[in-house]
């Protein structure tokens, strides 16, 4: 895969995820005013687990950030699109498909 379409790759994953970020702060600070306003009473376990849910997604988007930064430095590094454990070439198909992949298939099945 040549850089420039890697970085286009990346951008857009960058983009996207940054997105859903976004999405899920305004969701939470939504749901922090609701919390605060009187109303029904609600099963207070309810807002709980909803921000817990909330928190592991919004970990799990930011975990996806760093992956994006890593790929960013391994593409300006010159070793995009080579596995971090072996060296060995991604395929492009897995490039495409997950822009940040830092194993060959057959190291992400062992792993």
């Amino acid at each position: 895969m040549d850089d420039e379409r890697a970085a286009a790759l990346l951008k857009a994953e960058r983009e996207r995820v940054t997105e859903l970020l976004e999405q899920r702060t305004a969701i939470r600070e939504a749901e922090k005013q609701a919390a605060g306003e009187t109303g029904d009473w609600i099963d207070r376990a309810v807002p709980l687990t909803s921000e817990e849910i909330n928190d592991a997604l919004a970990n799990s988007l930011r975990a996806r950030l760093d992956a994006v930064g890593r790929a960013e430095k391994r593409l300006a590094g010159g070793t995009y699109g080579r596995s971090v454990r072996s060296g060995q070439p991604i395929p492009d198909e897995r490039l495409e498909a997950d822009p940040t992949a830092e194993l060959t298939v057959e190291e992400a099945r062992r792993r």
